[in-house]
């Protein structure tokens, strides 16, 4: 086997593979072998075809089939051999059985970025502090009084928000009805922000039986692609104004929430502990981005471009996921698919180099995925999904399944381990969230 490496850039190499003569004739002189004795062609018997009958025939197909083996038996060695590490399967290219009986091909892969490993330990990170609030466990105590509040139809008075109501709905961009904006007896809960803000103020005041028009500006992020960035006419009619009837806090009222609370009290104590879960579970979310931001400042290096297209396609695969649970696609949803990759392809080289970071410090500090910490992430994903253990590891027996998971678990030990190490600056969450408010502001000025 001979084998040529060639410099196409800093983390791409073209590899020249030729395989001798003998063994690709072997390979050749069997695939014919077997044709011969199994085929039957119109003239001949079974087993009786010749030799160049069976190769004007099916020359192509054996060579198409011959090819692909001799690429799988050779590509491994041929990389081993000349101690290059590809962090992705090559481009395989120009495969070609010559007239001296030799076989060649071209790989082309792409390879590790090398980088000098800057500080990891003692990252400076600012860290949110407070605990929940009384202020807090009552926002959340009126959300279940609401939602546990039976509903009264009512008539002659304007709609106000705090109201459940009734409406047909379609939107118009253009001039042209969008068949994707449409709704008949939808409810509304008014002045919660869930349909549209801007949408249900403009629902106050309108009475029961009323038709009108309003427009709607949506803002080129708004997290409906359909409506993102566009002027929407929404032609609507009032069918049902309902007000809440809301219940009284007290004891019987902690009842209705769940039987296993006796008083208001276990309830509210029930609601702060689920609160602070959701809060640290926030906070660590927040910390990690952090620490990545942190990583990415002071890493700068290049990164395979094809690892950066594949992690973009993956981007727009969940996008289209997302788009099919509400029966929509990219073209129905008005988002061009060339302009989602351009916007996606920042987001997807921050991650394609950050990962390179991640297992970088797993080399250095020795983290590795076990067998205890594979136990514990399908117990995990059991509990999460209502599934036996052993039914969760079935799912994960296909090696293209698993491999992603268990790269997943990587790099959660190796963030843990990067929060540990942290050098953690605690601000009060007040403070952190007056500071953010005023950037989101300062931005929307500019």
């Amino acid at each position: 086997m001979d084998v040529v490496v060639e410099d196409v850039s800093a983390l791409t190499k073209k590899i020249t593979i030729t395989l001798p003569a003998d063994g690709v004739q072997k390979k050749l002189d069997k695939a014919y072998g077997k044709l011969q004795r199994e085929t039957k062609l119109k003239g001949f018997r079974r087993g009786k075809v010749p030799r160049k009958v069976v190769i004007r025939h099916y020359q192509g197909q054996v060579e198409s089939e011959v090819g692909e083996q001799l690429v799988h038996e050779s590509y491994f060695d041929a990389i081993e051999k000349e101690k290059v590490d590809p962090v992705v399967h090559p481009d395989i290219s120009e495969p070609k059985f010559n007239e001296d009986g030799t076989f060649v091909y071209v790989a082309n892969i792409d390879i590790r970025p090398e980088f000098e490993l800057k500080d990891y330990k003692g990252i400076e990170i600012e860290k949110a502090t407070g605990e929940i609030s009384d202020a807090a466990i009552d926002i959340e105590i009126e959300e279940l009084r609401r939602d546990m509040a039976p509903l009264k139809s009512v008539e002659g008075r304007a709609v106000e928000n705090g109201d459940v109501i009734v409406v047909d709905f379609e939107g118009f961009h253009n001039g042209k009805a969008m068949k994707e904006v449409k709704n008949d007896n939808y409810s509304v809960d008014v002045g919660t922000g869930k349909l549209s803000p801007e949408f249900e103020e403009k629902l106050v005041g309108m009475k029961e039986g009323e038709d009108a028009s309003h427009e709607v500006d949506f803002p080129a992020h708004y997290n409906n692609p359909v409506l993102a960035g566009k002027k929407i006419e929404f032609r609507v009619q009032v069918k049902d104004v309902k007000e809440r009837v809301l219940p009284e806090i007290n004891d019987e009222f902690a009842k209705d929430v769940d039987e296993s609370y006796a008083t208001v009290d276990d309830l509210k104590n029930d609601v702060r502990d689920r609160l602070q879960k959701q809060k640290d579970k926030q906070a660590a979310g927040e910390l990690t981005d952090k620490l990545m931001q942190k990583l990415l400042e002071t890493h700068e290096f290049d990164v395979p471009e094809r690892l950066v297209r594949f992690e973009v396609e993956e981007m727009i695969k969940t996008t289209e996921k997302s788009l099919e649970q509400q029966g929509m696609n990219l073209e129905s949803a008005g988002v061009n698919r060339d302009e989602l990759a351009e916007q996606s392809k920042e987001t997807a080289e921050k991650r394609v180099r950050g990962d390179f970071i991640l297992k970088k410090i797993a080399e250095t500090e020795e983290i590795k995925v076990n067998d205890e910490d594979m136990e514990r992430a399908f117990k995990r994903i059991g509990d999460q999904y209502n599934m036996p253990v052993a039914k969760v590891k079935e799912f994960f027996g296909n090696r293209d399944d698993l491999l992603p998971f268990m790269n997943e678990i990587l790099n959660e030990k190796i963030l843990t381990f990067l929060r540990e190490n942290a050098n953690f600056v605690e601000v009060a969450a007040a403070k952190e969230k007056e500071e953010s408010t005023e950037e989101v502001t300062e931005e929307s000025a500019d």
